[in-house]
């Protein structure tokens, strides 16, 4: 059976034919309407009468989702599908059973039925990009709670002394805009250089650059750490473009292991856990968005 799948994000949709497996049969990619439902309900429609025989169709989207009813409580940036009934909508439209999930959620079913968290109960995944997207996973599923906005870690307040300064929230101090912050500042300017350029400079041993990842990397330990000691994780997966800077990775491990060496040898309950590399980045939410498109069925 073929499935056709979404990944509906601020600037663009990503599609794909899928089956059963998991196999892409197809993909690619439009803009995303930016001026009403309609227009994207129209832009679905278009895109799934290129293919024949579509048994569902699974979304992954910005926004509070609730994925049992389909309904959408907000649409993220987007704006315009706030308090829907997303799914029911689009099916009557299309003719086939409509899932819809939220797209870190999506992101963290990728990991559930495909990646690193296949064989994993209770985790933790955290995506760390333009901002920072976040979802725990209980009894090997996803764990919504009950406005389902669990896992939504961006907002975490990471300074008492500045409590009441959006800036200090953990979405501002540890997505790419945080990262790009600490080395402008480790190198006296303003020059916004990208991801790549950052480990660029480390990976040739720039001194003030790798002690600004350095900086990064301990404050996203700490909030590991944080999530940890709440959850108790088997693993946390870490997705997002720059999870695959392996630099990054051991530098967040080893500032782990440092600050658990320390809370332990004073005999505080902190727990180690298994720091890990999401297996999928780009195509994670299609992934996710056909594996709980499946788990419903």
């Amino acid at each position: 059976m073929h499935y056709f799948v979404l990944d509906i994000g601020g600037s663009s949709i990503k599609y794909a034919l899928m089956d059963e497996q998991a196999q892409f049969l197809d993909q690619g990619k439009v803009p995303t309407p930016v001026t009403s439902l309609e227009d994207l309900y129209q832009t679905i429609e278009d895109l799934m009468k290129g293919y024949d025989d579509v048994a569902g169709v699974g979304i992954s989207m910005p926004g509070i989702i609730d994925p049992e009813k389909g309904y959408a409580y907000t649409s993220g940036a987007l704006g315009y599908y706030n308090d829907t009934y997303f799914a029911r909508d689009l099916s009557a439209r299309l003719g086939v059973p409509v899932t819809i999930g939220n797209d870190a959620k999506c992101a963290a079913n990728a990991e559930i039925g495909f990646g690193v968290l296949k064989d994993v109960d209770d985790a933790a995944v955290i995506i760390l990009g333009t901002g920072i997207g976040g979802c725990l996973v209980k009894d090997h599923k996803v764990h919504t709670g009950k406005h389902f906005s669990a896992g939504e870690v961006s907002g975490m307040i990471t300074s008492y002394e500045h409590a009441d300064d959006a800036n200090y929230s953990w979405c501002m101090r540890n997505g790419i805009i945080g990262l790009l912050s600490r080395v402008q500042e480790h190198l006296h300017t303003d020059t916004k250089y990208t991801g790549e350029e950052i480990f660029a400079m480390a990976h040739e041993g720039n001194q003030d650059v790798l002690a600004a990842i350095n900086e990064f990397s301990r404050e996203v330990a700490i909030q590991l750490m944080n999530i940890n000691t709440l959850f108790d994780c088997e693993k946390i997966a870490i997705g997002g473009g720059i999870s695959a800077q392996s630099l990054l990775m051991e530098d967040i491990n080893k500032n782990y292991q440092d600050l658990y060496a320390y809370h332990h040898s004073v005999g505080m309950p902190v727990r180690m856990t298994e720091i890990v590399p999401c297996a999928y980045r780009n195509d994670a939410n299609l992934l996710g968005a056909l594996y709980q498109h499946l788990s419903k069925q």
